[in-house]
């Protein structure tokens, strides 16, 4: 009998590899302050690239959370059932820090840590990073209600994952969520109907209304928006009551995404439902601005961590499949487009770890840093996430048909690279955020501008490029919005390389990203782009 099905020229499992092993990830972590994780980094790493772990983030997704409104005797329980593979997801992100625990540290580099966790975690799945980048966003918004954050902090910045709707100061941990949008107004909160009543007792509240997009219904305590008596104002609703009662949380539906799949996102419906004021009323967007900037770091860490993940893929596969008489990672056009995807990941992942250090040294009172992070961070989640679909599709494409199969993983990532830009404000809001930072806060700019000068005279594209601009801000616009945060955040991320990367990755990416020796597409580097050095560094052979 003649065999007709042997396999050869296919790439083993990538599984198990080190998700950590990333040196633009391991030189930002030490710069920003945080060369004491490294050691916990690399484990986290090593284990996001199990076989175990991998299998648990296309567990997660392939059995989908299911929604139970009703038990079996028809009472109201709004439970969400996930796979015991998301569970395992979470336990570990949690026990490792990626939720609220940076809060509780003392030490500098704590919220860089967070972030390069998240950098190598995320290579497992993206979805259960959802409810742990609001639970540590919602930290620093509960802190303007002391009351409240003594009961509540402890709990959200612990490292036990305790899953299950249970009254929260009898669990050993607490998740947080977010509802802000309703479906009139989605990104304009101000249009919110959701109504907020005053009860006799003084800061408790009790909500009326319809929430259109809230994720993770299965957390314990959620930030929510609705208009009190003096205006739009910021709220603490619990799922549990403290004395063990259901609080009035109706999940009508969970969303059909296209990507995001592990993770529920729902309609929650509220009626006499009770909640507690957070910060001033009237004052909701002011309030829980700070959570917004927290998962808007997030969206950028998510962002870097599926180039990171999709770069690494492409190159696995180029390295043991061959074509036309060579291995596919030795084809000078295959190396030309790995070589400008390995660019773009490390100015994403050198961009985010800069953002975890500015948001680390403003919360130790640092003005400049809190100035620069203020209107970096919005930069940050426009461009970084706008980047995301591009380059997914590309390092998908370096596995050709394989690549386009769901058992390869790569049709997950990609589903998943949209819903960065989209979350937390899309494209439009994050850009004319920037516009409204530059005009109410100058000491953005300010700030801004000092970083850019720290790279001031080593790259002569560089400094030109700060020059434009310069004179960019002068005629800003809204309906330039775009085109402006593209200045800066291509700017930005080149003095970044400039400083701190090796000189062949600094070049090319000035040469094409400023200074305009590019195509249309990826795999566009000039011939004098040192693409064995870029390569070299971004995907070393390990083994």
């Amino acid at each position: 009998m003649t065999a007709t099905h042997d396999v050869t020229n296919q790439p083993r499992p990538l599984a198990p590899y080190d998700a950590s092993d990333d040196a633009a990830l391991l030189e930002g972590l030490r710069r920003e302050g945080a060369g004491w994780a490294e050691e916990g980094v690399r484990r986290i790493g090593l284990r996001a690239g199990s076989a175990e772990a991998q299998e648990w983030g296309e567990l997660a997704n392939r059995h989908e959370p299911v929604l139970r409104t009703h038990d079996r005797y028809g009472h109201r329980v709004d439970e969400v059932d996930f796979h015991p593979s998301w569970h395992q997801l979470m336990a570990v992100a949690v026990a490792e820090g990626l939720a609220g625990a940076p809060w509780a540290e003392d030490r500098p580099g704590a919220h860089v840590a967070r972030t390069a966790g998240g950098l190598v975690w995320g290579h497992t799945e993206a979805g259960h990073g959802c409810p742990t980048s609001m639970t540590y966003a919602a930290v620093p918004v509960l802190r303007r209600e002391p009351e409240l954050a003594k009961v509540y902090e402890p709990l959200l910045t612990s490292r036990e994952y305790d899953p299950g709707l249970r009254v929260p100061a009898e669990k050993r941990g607490l998740l947080a969520g977010m509802g802000m949008t309703e479906k009139q107004g989605g990104s304009d909160v101000r249009t919110n109907t959701t109504t907020a009543t005053p009860t006799a007792e003084p800061g408790v509240y009790t909500l009326r209304g319809h929430k259109w997009f809230t994720s993770a219904p299965m957390c314990d305590v959620f930030l929510v928006l609705a208009q009190a008596p003096g205006g739009l104002s910021c709220f603490l609703v619990p799922r549990v009551l403290p004395d063990g009662g259901r609080n009035t949380f109706r999940v009508q539906r969970l969303k059909d995404k296209l990507g995001n799949r592990s993770n529920a996102s729902s309609e929650p419906e509220f009626d006499s439902t009770v909640a507690w004021l957070v910060g001033p009323e009237g004052q909701g967007v002011k309030t829980i601005i700070e959570m917004v900037n927290c998962t808007r770091l997030d969206c950028v860490m998510a962002s870097a961590t599926l180039m990171r993940k999709t770069l690494v893929e492409a190159g696995h596969h180029a390295r043991h499949r061959a074509a036309f008489g060579a291995p596919l990672a030795d084809q000078p056009l295959m190396r030309n487009v790995l070589a400008d995807l390995a660019l773009e990941s490390e100015a994403a992942t050198t961009l985010a770890l800069r953002l975890a250090g500015a948001a680390d040294r403003a919360v130790r009172g640092d003005d400049g840093e809190r100035a620069f992070r203020r209107i970096a961070t919005a930069v940050g989640k426009y461009w970084v996430t706008k980047r995301g679909p591009a380059f997914t599709a590309e390092a998908l494409e370096c596995l050709g048909g394989n690549g386009y199969v769901e058992e390869s993983g790569m049709p997950r990532h990609y589903r998943e690279a949209p819903l960065l830009s989209i979350w937390e404000g899309s494209g439009n809001v994050n850009a004319l955020d920037v516009l409204r930072a530059l005009g109410r806060e100058p000491t953005t700019a300010e700030a801004l501008f000092a970083e850019l000068a720290l790279a001031r005279g080593a790259d002569a594209r560089l400094d030109a490029a700060v020059t434009r601009l310069k004179d960019a801000l002068t005629g800003a616009s809204e309906a330039g919005a775009r085109r402006l945060v593209e200045q800066m955040a291509l700017t930005l991320q080149a003095s970044l390389l400039v400083r701190h990367a090796p000189p062949a990755v600094a070049d090319a990416f000035c040469a094409t990203r400023l200074g305009g020796d590019w195509g249309h597409a990826f795999g566009t580097l000039p011939d004098a782009a040192d693409v064995g050095a870029i390569l070299g560094r971004a995907l070393p052979v390990r083994g």
